[in-house]
């Protein structure tokens, strides 16, 4: 097995560490992106079709105290559009109750989406990137001390690297990647009992040719408790010329086929609109805990938001040759896009410090 030379390596080719990489384009450092999947992005994924709204299935809402995200989307020159809720929603309290369509209370607050899907976030931080940066399709399996580098072992090749980022979820780095030495008890515990943001997640999204929820006494924004759909949201492009609606269904559906969870939504969304939501272009869905390059599993229950941004991840390892980034890793916004992007602010300016 061959080895490879570099600078910095990057576990985990998602939005932390393609703005890790973006931003460290500002140094002489040589930079490699190890991705397990076959893909890039992450816990952001966009499915699209011709002719059809691009639904996104992960990271989707900007909000305007994400400073750094916005920061960012910015510099990349990446256009947003404000999400559409409406005045009115459709609330389905329990199984013995009926859908009602109730009034929004006046809010100030808005939230973004990115034009042409969340991923346009992604291919353009990929972009900015010198070939060969990335190789995907590639797993990391173990990390090694030497004397002044890491030896990365992965299934294809080994590489010697001065530094070395994981992005991935701390809970996933946990179950994936060995170290020698191991690592601190105190912070295998920590990995291992951090909540993963969308891992028990199921996002799903159905395209149309018209937007009928938009006719009067009606909404594309539904809250319900019963059935599997969840929380559902217009989910049409940014002019206002593909439709569709997508959110978030009942992880319990989780052992069910996809035909199956398919009939099972549009079943709620027909009791909702009629046979016109019948009539859709496309399904997509994508089961988070199905991922195994980009979730983990969990043996026991792990709360919400447990552990997100312990200050164990602000330490470094391995004779401070490893960084712990990501969106769990971060207090601000954690979890999200925003967290993501912080934290390779934060680790960032840490090896700017390191190579001074």
């Amino acid at each position: 097995m061959t080895t490879q030379d570099t600078d910095v390596l990057i576990i985990g080719a998602g939005l932390t560490g393609l703005t890790l990489a973006y931003l460290l384009k500002q140094t002489p450092l040589k930079v490699t992106i190890i991705e397990a999947n076959t893909r890039i992005g992450g816990r952001i994924l966009t499915k699209y079709n011709t002719n059809e709204a691009a639904i996104d299935l992960g990271a989707t809402w900007i909000v305007p105290q994400q400073s750094n995200i916005l920061n960012l989307v910015k510099q990349l020159d990446i256009k947003l559009f404000k999400q559409s809720y409406g005045k009115t929603a459709i609330y389905h309290p329990d199984n013995s109750k009926q859908p009602q369509l109730v009034t929004l209370p006046n809010n100030d607050s808005v939230s973004y989406r990115i034009t042409n899907g969340t991923e346009t976030i992604i291919k353009t931080l990929a972009n900015t990137l010198p070939e060969q940066t990335i190789k995907t399709n590639t797993s990391v399996q173990s990390l090694q001390l030497k004397a002044e580098t890491i030896l990365v072992q992965t299934d294809k090749q080994n590489y010697n690297s001065r530094y070395v980022v994981s992005t991935l979820p701390p809970a996933l780095f946990n179950q994936k990647i060995s170290t020698q030495p191991e690592l601190p008890d105190t912070l295998i515990n920590v990995l291992a009992n951090t909540h993963t943001w969308m891992h028990n997640s199921i996002r799903v999204g159905f395209t149309y040719k018209t937007p009928f929820w938009n006719n009067q006494n009606t909404s594309g924004t539904i809250y319900a408790n019963s059935g599997p759909l969840q929380e559902f949201y217009d989910h049409s492009n940014a002019t206002q010329s593909l439709f569709a609606l997508s959110g978030f269904m009942s992880g319990s559906l989780l052992h069910k086929t996809k035909n199956e969870r398919q009939q099972m939504a549009l079943q709620q969304l027909q009791s909702y609109y009629g046979d016109q939501a019948l009539e859709f272009l496309s399904y997509e869905e994508c089961v988070w805990q199905q991922q195994p390059f980009t979730t983990p599993s969990y043996d026991n229950f792990v709360m919400p938001q447990q552990n997100n941004g312990h200050p164990l991840f602000k330490s470094t390892y391995l004779n401070n040759k490893l960084f712990i980034a990501g969106a769990e890793t971060n207090t601000r916004f954690s979890g999200k896009m925003e967290a993501a992007v912080t934290s390779a602010h934060e680790v960032f300016n840490l090896l700017k410090a390191e190579i001074k």
